[in-house]
């Protein structure tokens, strides 16, 4: 019987590599006669560009070169349109407006590039990016989304009527005859704010043109190495066998790095041909404030609709979605938002209308969950309300919503982000809400933990919040695995790696398939010139997408390494097995054959072959799922609250996770802990300030607050599984899990803490001083 390694806890084959100092990052990159490149950046959000003088730029020792945009001449485009408008939805009104590789007429936000400096070291073209002269018109910010909207606004896009980016309107059965039948109808608005990814690697590239031989090599930190290959082929003119982007080691994507396609990764590659030199830029820590992307801006404004009793008779939503300067990623974050306002409860009439609106804002794309915490935030406020309103308990008006087991697949009657019907292809939601509600040791904490704290004087509160993610979407991924003359496997996949472990979770996929142990296992993941086709890591999608690419990868081989075994071992197939990179008979184990000499045999270099015959152990597939798995969990927390600066110290943390098939519980952990984190520093922490002329006045870590290790608490995991019907592993994304319901959690349980001081939240995120706020006026109120 072949060693099983999927679902065992195996260490990360990368980690010696990171932990040493070996593995490759963007900045290790280094080459003989690279020049250095830093930007002009616009101080201003929107402002008319006049006149821009570089002479004394170009003037300075050690700069090479210097770009304006009509440096670029006809070459100045604007990026791609990643995502259209969906095709099977009426009546969409899409404008596409994209990013530009440097500024021509007119700043649409604050950080935008102008210009481009090139010199023989990165402080030299810092100093001379000092030396540019530029002449702006100020003009008056658009900031505010529903000002924005207003007759009279200034326009981000002059040639637009209005800074409507976009509207999209979605249904399913009836809404306004439920609401007539409701005994209980909460009407709220409800403000989720911005924040940044802040990956601890900022974004970088480095490229390399070889005029001779016609080639460019491009190193970039981005998700998508595949169609960032693409882009440039058709940008640049180049065929696509002579461009090999390479995304390396990467210290945190989250969502920007998907993005496609930056200024700097349109420019610097093109500047690099221009030159005949590589070309590296670095991205710094202000630059990534103003100039990488980032989400979360909405304004809803919410009706639920129910029975005396707690049933859910209807939901509507009408938000509005601020999309920054630009929309290249079309509608994919508010129709996340649309997808996930329903939770995971079974709610029959629905109506949901988006407004997407331009901003002088940075551009905003998919973050960490990608619209998922705000539609999973609004659900559970307001069944927070409404169970407070009827008196019913908070677990119990949402166990008697909960879509049931013999329910899916589950159909909600809209489209998803992927222009897809929305299926939930699978699922058993109590179980995983009532081994959070155990971990936790909810009914101890309410009857008896609670009571005594708080007549300790002390402020603690309980929350437990469900939730489901949308995963695994397609299009496509493929693999190609190999077995080498090594007896060494080689497993080669288009999509990139940032920090998921995919080099060991892919490797044990591969080994149980094949019988080698995981660290014979060679991945290579993100380089051009080892795997053609491929969309990217995003969406909580590799696990579930190139993980059963790879499967199907290593069940062909499987097959021909026992087919040519039987050959060789006069045996029947299914009298074989693999195990410790040979392949033996089952009932007379020394009579086996190794991987490396099948590999051999199977590469013939004399005598003649049976026609049809493949050389080699080798074989590449696709997976391309028909829609996404969904996963789902619940999280509970217990917090302590110190009345006088609301500074809270989080007690317990649960998680469970419905993730399908687990490949290795130990990634799966970490993924965890690391979505975990950066829910709490959304619900919390960080939050982007912006002016009224749309300067950002925390672009940095002093003023930007990220929880570091003293606010994070111990995380404890748990598991159930439902396996996805909908691909041969069962798995299921969990990537952005643990971020998606930590603003919801937070409201809760704070509300729970403070239950004596008439609270409720209606926005995230919360802060020390924003709670203070908050609470202020109830408290003048009482005195």
């Amino acid at each position: 019987m072949t060693t099983k390694f999927i679902g065992k806890r195996v260490k990360r084959n990368e980690d010696p590599r990171l932990l040493t100092g070996q593995a490759q990052f963007v900045d290790d990159v280094e080459i003989p006669g690279m020049l250095h490149a830093a930007f002009l950046r616009s101080d201003y959000a929107h402002a008319r560009l006049l006149s821009i003088d570089v002479s004394e730029a170009r003037k300075r020792a050690g700069v090479v070169a210097v770009f304006t945009a009509e440096d670029m001449g006809d070459d100045w485009q604007p990026g791609p349109p990643l995502v259209s408008p969906p095709p099977t939805v009426k009546d969409v009104i899409f404008h596409s407006r994209r990013q530009v590789p440097l500024v021509k007429d007119k700043v649409r936000h604050a950080g935008e590039a102008i210009a481009v400096v090139i010199a023989e070291s990165r402080y030299i073209a810092e100093d001379a990016v000092e030396d540019i002269l530029v002449e702006f018109e100020p003009l008056e910010a658009v900031i505010d989304l529903e000002k924005g909207l207003e007759a009279g606004s200034p326009l981000v896009h002059d040639d637009l009527e209005s800074n409507l980016a976009a509207h999209l309107f979605q249904k399913k059965g009836d809404y306004e005859a439920a609401r007539e039948k409701a005994d209980l109808v909460i009407a709220r608005r409800i403000v989720v704010d911005r924040g940044a990814a802040a990956a601890m690697e900022n974004r970088g590239i480095v490229t390399d043109w070889d005029k001779k031989s016609q080639h460019l090599t491009v190193w970039d930190t981005t998700q998508a190495p595949i169609p960032i290959r693409n882009g440039l082929v058709a940008r640049l003119g180049l065929s696509e066998h002579k461009v090999r982007v390479i995304a390396p080691f990467i210290g945190g994507g989250f969502g920007p790095k998907m993005m496609m396609f930056y200024p700097e990764e349109m420019l610097i590659p093109w500047v690099s041909m221009k030159l005949n030199r590589p070309i590296k830029w670095i991205e710094d820590r202000r630059e990534n404030f103003y100039a990488t992307t980032q989400e979360r801006g909405q304004i809803h404004d919410v009706e639920i609709a129910l029975s005396k009793d707690g049933h859910i008779l209807g939901l509507k939503d009408i938000f509005l979605h601020d999309t920054g300067a630009y929309d290249p990623y079309g509608l994919t974050t508010p129709l996340n938002t649309q997808c996930h306002v329903m939770g995971p409860y079974d709610i029959k009439n629905f109506t949901s209308e988006v407004s997407v609106v331009f901003t002088n804002k940075t551009l905003v794309t998919p973050v960490r969950g990608a619209g998922r915490p705000q539609g999973i935030y609004i659900i559970e406020r307001l069944l927070d309300i409404a169970a407070r309103e009827l008196g019913i308990d908070l677990i119990a008006i949402r166990k008697r919503n909960l879509i049931p087991p013999d329910a899916f697949p589950y159909e909600h009657e809209i489209i998803d982000q992927a222009f897809a019907p929305l299926v939930l292809d699978s699922g058993n939601y109590w179980p995983v809400m009532e081994k959070a509600l155990e971990m936790v040791g909810y009914d101890q904490f309410i009857e008896y933990e609670q009571p005594r704290l708080r007549a300790e004087g002390k402020y603690v509160g309980i929350g437990v919040i469900p939730f489901l993610e949308s995963t695994g979407v397609g299009p496509y991924e493929g693999a190609r695995v190999t077995v080498e003359a090594s007896g060494k496997i080689n497993v080669a996949t288009g999509i990139g790696t940032q920090g998921q472990g995919h080099f060991t979770s892919f490797a044990q996929i591969v080994a149980e398939q094949l019988g080698v142990a995981v660290c014979d296992v060679r991945i290579v993941t993100g380089d051009t010139a080892e795997f053609h086709w491929g969309t990217g890591t995003f969406a909580s999608r590799g696990a579930v997408v190139a993980g059963n690419a790879i499967h199907a990868s290593a069940s062909i081989v499987r097959q021909k390494v026992l087919k040519l075994a039987s050959k060789i071992l006069k045996t029947p197939e299914e009298e074989l097995e693999l195990e410790d990179g040979l392949v033996r008979v089952i009932d007379i184990p020394h009579k086996s054959i190794s991987l490396g000499e099948l590999a051999l045999l199977a590469n013939p270099l004399r005598g003649a072959v049976q026609p049809g015959t493949e050389p080699g152990l080798e074989a590449t597939a696709y997976f391309g799922p028909q829609y996404g798995a969904t996963a789902f969990g619940t999280h509970a927390m217990i917090l302590e609250i110190d009345p006088e600066t609301m500074m809270l110290e989080i007690k317990r943390y649960i998680t469970v996770e419905d993730c399908g098939t687990v490949l290795n519980p130990l990634i799966l952990e970490g993924q965890i802990h690391g979505g975990v984190s950066m829910g709490i520093g959304n619900a919390y922490y960080e939050k982007l300030h912006f002016d009224e002329n749309g300067q950002l006045l925390n672009a940095s870590f002093a003023d930007y607050l990220i929880p570091s290790a003293t606010e994070l608490p111990r995380i404890e995991v748990g598991h159930v599984e439902t396996q996805s019907p909908l691909n041969e592993l069962g798995a299921k994304g969990v990537g952005e899990a643990g971020t998606l319901p930590v603003p919801a959690l937070f409201a809760q349980a704070i509300e729970n803490a403070l239950n004596n001081r008439d609270l409720e939240i209606l926005e995230t995120p919360l802060s020390p001083n924003r709670l203070y706020e908050l609470l202020r006026p109830n408290e003048e109120k009482s005195r």
